[in-house]
């Protein structure tokens, strides 16, 4: 579907912080639209007290030059999980929406990568949404990520984002189906992160991500941020942190490249792990366990991974390239990551420790251990 032809509409979704909605406001407002008239819809949680009445005045107040504006006030407490998917609901009247919570601001290109991304995601079933947000940082062990650059503009991530995303009608839709026959059902599994499944039972994105795993979906990501997140005190945030704040362009791109599911090789499960590493070592997919941030069970004959384990090593390699699988993919000489038959026994392997935190740490100084060590005691 040509993207000119699009009707998206932006919803904000926000509840007690009227300076972080004010934030977003003015990004938003800032955004390269062209000639395009666009729905914005702020939904606003019930708050009572002064930050409510400052969350509706802030909404209220705000100007928005690019269409028309429609401020909801819920008049009694939805909670996020539910207040997130009465938002999701309003893509019946449009083509697509694009979500933004409050604690997140955006690019001045987010919607021409909005807009690009939902046309050519339009029809294509193993997309479950669009990601605005490209992750940095992996969520179950707090270790930074970086998705393999493949050329395209685009990648693909079987982790639903809850930090800037579009939904296609038909993209919602499938998933409204799916939730209002599954939405109750356990997530414990090896097939679920354990970090997701003991997330709060008020987590929506918890419910997403697996839908997508069950349903054998993917969310569309880019290679650049169109948004990033505060991270704000809030619902689900006990403190201001920065560890989920990324770079974004400051120029609006006009075109994008894009690739298919079946073209890309930068694809990802649920716990940041690349699907394809098989065919760089040649072993049945099926056969093989990729587990590099040591999250994940093995299930297989065959594991790769940076554990040191009693089991015979086929191969290793070091740990010099980046991101991570590029020193699989390149074989690149050492002793950081492991290929094991799981199937026999074997002496357990060497390695120097710390080498792992020096390669994700750049610049990492013995004189920050002290503050670091000093600071993580005061959240506790």
């Amino acid at each position: 579907m040509d993207s000119e032809k699009l009707n998206i509409a932006i919803v904000v979704v926000a509840y007690n912080r009227p300076r972080a909605l004010e934030r977003l406001l003015c990004s938003l407002k800032r955004a390269h639209y062209g000639e395009e008239k666009i729905p914005l819809i702020v939904s606003i949680d019930y708050c009572k007290g002064e930050e409510g009445r400052k969350v509706v005045k802030a909404a209220e107040n705000f100007s928005w030059p690019f269409g028309e504006k429609k401020v909801i006030e819920r008049t009694k407490n939805l909670g996020l999980k539910r207040h997130i998917l009465l938002c999701g609901d309003l893509v019946k009247q449009y083509d697509a929406l694009i979500m933004l919570e409050d604690d997140l601001t955006v690019s001045p290109g987010f919607y021409n990568f909005a807009k690009a991304a939902a046309a050519f995601t339009k029809g294509k079933d193993e997309v479950g949404g669009v990601s605005l947000y490209k992750h940095l940082f992996q969520v179950h062990v707090r270790e930074p990520f970086e998705p393999i650059d493949d050329g395209y503009d685009n990648w693909y991530f079987q982790f639903a984002s809850s930090w800037g995303q579009l939904w296609t009608k038909e993209q919602w839709k499938r998933f409204r189906n799916w939730y209002r026959l599954h939405g109750g059902e356990s997530l414990r599994g090896d097939h679920i992160p354990a970090n997701v499944a003991g997330w709060s039972h008020k987590s929506w994105l918890k419910i997403y991500i697996h839908y997508l795993i069950m349903e054998n979906k993917y969310f569309f990501y880019p290679q650049t941020s169109y948004t990033t997140n505060f991270f704000e005190e809030g619902t689900h945030s006990k403190k201001v942190e920065n560890d989920l704040q990324v770079p974004m362009p400051i120029k609006a791109p006009s075109s994008f490249s894009f690739s298919s599911l079946e073209e890309s090789l930068s694809v990802y499960d649920s716990f940041f792990e690349n699907r394809n590493m098989y065919s760089y070592i040649g072993i049945k997919k099926e056969d093989l366990t990729v587990d590099l941030y040591g999250n994940k069970r093995c299930t297989t004959k065959y594991y790769l991974t940076g554990q040191c384990l009693n089991r015979h090593v086929l191969k290793s390699f070091g740990l010099r390239r980046r991101p991570m699988e590029m020193n699989v993919i390149e074989h690149i000489p050492g002793r950081e990551i492991f290929l094991y038959d799981m199937e026999k026994e074997g002496k357990k392997p060497k390695k120097k420790a710390g080498d792992r935190i020096l390669y994700h740490y750049r610049g990492f100084k013995v004189k920050y251990i002290k503050e670091i060590i000093k600071s993580r005691l005061r959240e506790r």
